[in-house]
Order: structure tokens, then sequence, then C-alpha cells
């Protein structure tokens, strides 16, 4: 553990030093460099922001929705899409492994600390003395693991309370943007990932595993890049000083990366493999994450030579060693579409024919790249009805209704949340499928999100 331990020590000064930076520069210092302005494809790709102030984020949850069937019966703490996220995740992994290398009580430490934000949900003298006991009677190095990055999140987040708390005293003012490059980004975004998905010891330190925490930390930013930027977010990549190319790069790793876990040859290959995928899902459904609000474009972009629907998957394995080579080329897709899709695809040109030809061409290319669909199709569709199609339509009329489908996604999250949460046979096909057309269908929402305009921070470390 002694690699561990000297981690979260060196991470926990580079945090205290980006904010001391951060608070020193002039308020009006820009995200990137002057000179970082790239005239590549994929820079062109980027989207105009509007401005954004913390009351365009009033329906942001950080205690989200209870869950409508329970993750874990008799659980308070965990009887929210917030959690029931995390648990998802777990869930999924372990299912696939057979490993459940975690004790029980060990799950107990993310809900001891990120209920912080809604104390009265927890009976904190009760967790506490129970996560003692146990320490007692059990240990792992996977229990340390976590509780070495538990220290480091904690202190994170006194940390940001503190600074941000300054801010809206006046005693500081803090800009939007932040001191961090590339690797200190990667580096307080791994920590900060691991307290909530520790792997396997065998797989820690592997490039694929580090790559995998990363970028499921960057498809989170990708859709909160705005609301980061009123509340006060230190980590965020948008908000860093790496030139606007780099972090072009970097979404579309994501991309490439959600498309690849839907493969068959992905699966299986380490613990966390399905991270990015799982987050993506969670993400559209949690009710927190501004995929529909900031996400929807005004007016659909055509296919055609669309350069991020040509991204060809990739595992982006080198992210932090050696390099990404991203590649282009002809989407494939199905010429029939299985049972269970076709009816999905019936569904939508009955009850939203205009936008059921992309919709059709979308679940075709998942095909491609899947294999034929064998998941749920009444709440799949419901979900889908209710997200993709209604963001898709949305997107036609230049954004009308945006913010309902916003609002609506978390009761629907947490009222058919059971389905991704090993509910039903087909439940990893469930999640599977909305990954992809969450993060990497046509008119790629994920991607509209990003970027941010610079205004006024007003600073807010609950949803920060």
């Amino acid at each position: 553990m002694e690699t561990d331990v000297r981690l979260c020590r060196l991470l926990a000064g580079m945090l205290e030093g980006a904010w001391l930076e951060r608070a020193r520069a002039h308020p009006g210092t820009p995200a990137t460099s002057p000179g970082d302005a790239c005239d590549c494809a994929l820079c062109g790709q980027l989207p105009s922001p509007p401005q954004r102030h913390l009351s365009d984020y009033s329906w942001r949850r950080s205690n989200g929705l209870p869950l409508a069937v329970k993750t874990w019966p008799f659980r308070q703490e965990l009887d929210s899409v917030l959690m029931g996220g995390w648990v998802w995740n777990r869930s999924l992994q372990d299912a696939d492994t057979g490993r459940d290398f975690r004790f029980r009580y060990e799950d107990d430490f993310p809900s001891f600390l990120e209920y912080k934000r809604s104390a009265r949900a927890v009976d904190i003298a009760g967790t506490a003395l129970r996560i003692e006991k146990s320490l007692a009677e059990n240990f792992s190095f996977n229990g340390a693991r976590a509780l070495i990055s538990g220290l480091f999140i904690a202190h994170k987040r006194s940390v940001d309370e503190y600074w941000i708390g300054r801010h809206r005293q006046g005693t500081v003012t803090l800009p939007q943007s932040t001191p961090l490059d590339f690797a200190t980004y990667s580096m307080l975004q791994m920590l900060d990932c691991e307290w909530w998905h520790v792997g396997p010891d065998e797989e820690q330190w592997l490039e694929e595993n580090l790559a995998v925490l990363a970028l499921s930390r960057v498809v989170d930013d990708m859709v909160d890049a705005r609301a980061d930027a009123v509340t006060g977010e230190i980590n965020n990549f948008w908000l860093a000083s790496m030139p606007t190319h780099d972090k072009a790069v970097l979404a579309a790793c994501v991309l490439a990366q959600i498309k690849y876990i839907c493969m068959p040859e992905s699966r299986g290959v380490l613990y966390n493999s399905t991270l990015v995928a799982n987050t993506a899902a969670w993400m559209g459904l949690a009710g927190r994450h501004a995929v529909w609000f900031d996400g929807i474009p005004s007016g659909l972009a055509p296919t055609d030579d669309c350069l991020l629907c040509d991204l060809e998957p990739n595992s982006c394995a080198g992210l932090l060693t050696s390099g990404v080579t991203l590649r282009m080329g002809c989407r494939p897709r199905v010429d029939t579409l299985g049972p269970a899709a076709a009816t999905l695809s019936e569904r939508c040109r009955t009850t939203h024919p205009q936008a059921w030809r992309l919709f059709h061409q979308e679940l075709s290319v998942f095909e491609a790249l899947h294999g034929e669909w064998h998941g749920d199709v009444d709440p799949c569709w419901e979900i889908l009805r209710r997200t993709y199609v209604a963001a898709v339509v949305s997107a036609e009329a230049h954004r009308a209704g945006a913010r309902d489908i916003q609002a609506d996604s978390a009761p629907l999250g947490t009222s058919l949340f059971h389905v991704l949460n090993v509910g039903t046979p087909g439940w990893q096909e469930n999640t599977v499928l909305l990954n992809y057309m969450f993060g990497c269908a046509h008119p790629h929402f994920f991607w509209a999100a990003q970027r941010f305009a610079p205004t006024a921070m007003g600073g807010d470390w609950v949803d920060g």
C-alpha cells in the first residue's frame, strides 16, 4: 500500500497548490492560452456554448431522487439514483467476473462520505461504528485502498468547500479557469474515481485500468462543463489550462471507447472495462448531469460526413502512457435489425415519425458493432422515448422542451433504474444499448454539452 499512500499525499499537495494558484490568478484569466486555437476537423466540430448562471441549474440534486425499486432493501442512504449508479456499476462488474472481492462493509465507505451532502438520510454514528467493527474483523488490500482514496476525497471536499466559501464571502475572486494540465488532471481524477471503483490488486496499475478511470471522469466532465464553470468545480478538463485541441481529443477518446465497449471483444478484459459505458448510461438517468439540458443542440446536423459518427472504436489503453491514435472510417450498419431492435424501431416510427429515420439508422449501427440486441423492449423503449427520441425532436425544434426532458430524466431513472441493475435477464443488454444511444448516437448529446462561455462564477460546493 506504500504506493497508494505516497500517491494520496502527493495529490493532496497538488490539489492545494492548484486552488492557491487559481485564487491568485486574475479573474479574467482564460481557460486556455490565447495561441491554442486549432483549425483541425475535430476542433471544428466543437459547439458554441451559451452563457450560463447558477439559476440555470436549479434542477440539479446532489442527493438524487429515491429509487422506486430499492437497489439494496432497507438501506435508506443507498436509496437514490445518485448512489444507485455506483451500486449498479458494482453489480455490473461483479456479475461479469464473479469475484465479489470487496467485503460488504467496504460499500459503506462511499455512502458515509458522499451523503455528507444529505446527512439526515444517514445514521452517521451507526455507519462509522459498523465500519470500525468490520475493519477489526475483516481486512483486505482493496478495502485499505478504498480507505486511502477516501481520505483523499474527504480532504478534496474540505479544500473545495474552503475556497468556494471564500469566493462566496468575497474574500477572494476565483476565475472559472483552473491551472490544471493534462498530467495533473489525470492524476487527480484517477484517485477521485478510484474511491468509487477500486479494481483488483493485479489490475490496479495496468495502463488499461488507469485509462478507464481517467476517461470515466472525462465523460462526467463533458456534460457538466458549463455547470462546473459556474459552481466552481476545479477538476473539470474543460476548465483546465490544456489546449482546446487536447480537450477535444480527450472527449473524442470517450466516444471511441464507448463504441469499443459495445463490441463483443471488449467484454471481460478488465474488472473496470465497462465503467465508462455504465457511467454514460447512468448520467442520462440520474437527473443531475446536463445531458439533456446542455447537450441538445439547436438543429440537427447531417449525418453524412459527420466526423464524430465516423470515429472508429478504440480501447484507448495508452491514453496515459504511449498515446492513442484515433481513426475515422465509414460506419458499419446491418441490413436488417434483429427482432427486439426492430420492435424499438417500429414503435418510434409509429409514435415519433419525425425522429424515426435517425433512430432506425443508429440502431443499425449499434447492432453492427454489438451484434443482435437481446434486451428488454418495453422498459428500454420507455427510457429512449423520454430521453434520446425526445431529445432528437427537441433538437429539430431548436431546443424546445430541453429543460423538461432534463427534469423528466430523474423520475424516469428512479422508476426504471431496476432494469439496469440485474432486475431482468436482459439487463446488461439494456445498459449497453443506452450507453451507445446516450453517448455516441447522432447528434452526439455528450459532445454538444462541452465548452463554456466566460461568465461570473457563483460558487456552489454542494453541486460543484
